[in-house]
């Protein structure tokens, strides 16, 4: 059975500027707030889920994927030195990769499984169960954001990508499980009843998928300047925030 449509729905201009906007507030916190504001990275975490999303979207709507390929590879590279200094105030990180890599990794994955997409269904399960592997192991030895969870979950918007319920039901279990067992991360207290209960802050990337639910794959607003503004958007803030406590 299919979902209905709803009569209010996102195009990818919407999601893209919901992203910026949670990364934007995601970033603050990480950089100049303390705990007293975790409610920004709470919004933040609805960022990575809906930029992996777009990138399995945009893997399968771009007219040239070699072309895109290459503007995100050259927007990684971009990135690095700003991502450095905002996340260790170093020029060089070695053990810590800005998530544009991440999203690179994802698309090789994905494109390893659409080429196996003709061949018989025990050797597309096969090839899946092995790209899994290799995404694990590459977000791992790598050292990108999110590490070899932020692989999974491009690969569960790929494996899910049906507007099914069967599908939306697995993208529920599967992001919950990702967010809390594998990448997990700090723990926010939650009173109920008196009672006081620890919820992993990453848990809230679920919610991500009430926005990417009402994406009906309408583009929007896009010009060639806009497209430049979703990849340089990334690297010009981490810079002016680096900036920023660098003369506070």
């Amino acid at each position: 059975m299919e979902i209905k449509k709803s009569r209010f729905e996102l195009t990818s201009f919407a999601l893209h500027i919901l992203a910026m906007v949670c990364m934007i507030f995601d970033h603050i916190w990480g950089v100049f707030a303390t705990d007293g504001y975790l409610w920004m990275t709470c919004i933040g975490r609805l960022t990575y889920p809906i930029f992996a999303f777009m990138i399995v979207e945009g893997y399968f709507h771009t007219k040239n994927l070699k072309k895109y390929v290459l503007r995100l590879f050259i927007f990684a590279l971009i990135s690095e030195i700003p991502f450095n200094l905002v996340m260790s105030s170093s020029w060089i990180s070695p053990l810590h990769q800005n998530v544009l890599w991440t999203f690179l990794i994802g698309i090789l994955l994905i494109f390893l499984n659409e080429k196996a997409n003709k061949n018989a269904l025990w050797v597309r399960i096969l090839v899946f169960v092995g790209t899994v592997l290799l995404g694990c192991l590459l977000g791992i030895v790598t050292f990108v954001d999110y590490n070899h969870g932020g692989v999974l979950i491009i690969l569960m918007f790929y494996l899910f990508r049906k507007r099914k319920w069967w599908a939306l039901l697995g993208q529920i279990v599967c992001l919950y499980f990702i967010s809390v067992e594998v990448i997990s991360g700090q723990f926010i207290p939650i009173v109920l009843f008196g009672k006081t209960f620890e919820l992993v802050v990453q848990a809230f990337s679920v919610l991500a998928l009430i926005p990417i639910w009402l994406y009906r794959g309408k583009q929007g607003l896009y010009n060639k300047a806009l497209r430049y503004l979703y990849y340089g958007f990334y690297p010009a803030h981490l810079l002016l925030f680096a900036l920023i406590r660098m003369f506070m």
